[in-house]
């Protein structure tokens, strides 16, 4: 039994290794995601960044002048970023997942890559029938609290910006608000188009009207100006199985 536990602890330590690695390690992918988030967050502004993982949007964000909550769910992922952010009194780190209701929630986690961990159950049977995911394992399921976005903003107060990358989880988290805030983004994959589709319609109910789309870490947004969530819809549904991933991004 301890060798077993040795042996998972350091898989999962291996895969927060690699991601700080993928995602503070490449000074490009940091200078393009400064350069998408400078038209959503500005000095002294408010950001959620609900599924923080390891921080490279928080370390963004506080760059430009934000404050930050930074949500997590992952044991892990929360403690590294507590000490991460430990002297930064600007951050804010959650221990919780977000999804639709308060309560406890059960937490799908890929220790050899954790930036896929799910709390979405119909996630993890969606890649296993996708060749496009193979060798993919969720391989521990923790208990976690979980939150709402409503909730959140009664205790930190209303964002400016949220950005939202649950793995199949973004239309709970989007249930779980019920006034728009300034902008917000969430994350879809081509493995769950009826995801974002739904999570798009929430965001019309919201009353937003215009969105853009950036693809995979493309840090770019896919056209000139704002469309319209039917123009978003339909580039969704027409996107190869090759895209992967996305962020919608949803402005009043």
């Amino acid at each position: 039994m301890g060798g077993r536990g040795a042996l998972s602890g350091l898989t999962a330590l291996a895969g927060i290794v690699r991601s700080l690695r993928i995602y503070h390690g490449d000074r490009d992918h940091l200078a393009g995601l400064e350069r998408l988030y400078r038209a959503h967050v500005g000095p002294g502004d408010l950001v959620f960044d609900v599924g923080a993982h390891v921080g490279d949007r928080v370390r963004v964000c506080r760059r430009l002048g934000a404050r930050v909550v930074a949500v997590e769910p992952q044991p892990r992922l929360a403690r590294l970023l507590r000490t991460m952010f430990a002297f930064d009194r600007g951050v804010s780190v959650v221990a919780a997942a977000v999804a639709d209701a308060p309560g406890v929630i059960a937490l799908r986690v890929n220790r050899s890559n954790p930036t896929v961990s799910t709390a979405c159950a119909s996630f993890v049977d969606a890649a296993a029938a996708s060749p496009e995911w193979e060798g993919e394992r969720w391989d521990e399921t923790v208990e976690v609290q979980a939150t709402t976005l409503d909730r959140l903003i009664a205790e930190h107060g209303r964002p400016a910006f949220v950005k939202i990358d649950v793995e199949g989880l973004e239309d709970r988290v989007l249930a779980g608000l019920s006034e728009p805030v300034r902008c917000l983004s969430f994350e879809f994959t081509i493995l769950q188009r009826d995801v974002a589709l739904r999570a798009l319609a929430r965001c019309e109910v919201l009353g937003y009207r215009r969105f853009g789309l950036s693809l995979g870490e493309s840090h770019v947004m896919s056209h000139d100006g704002p469309i319209s969530a039917a123009g978003i819809a339909d580039q969704i549904r027409s996107l190869p199985v090759e895209a992967n991933s996305g962020d919608v991004y949803c402005y009043l």
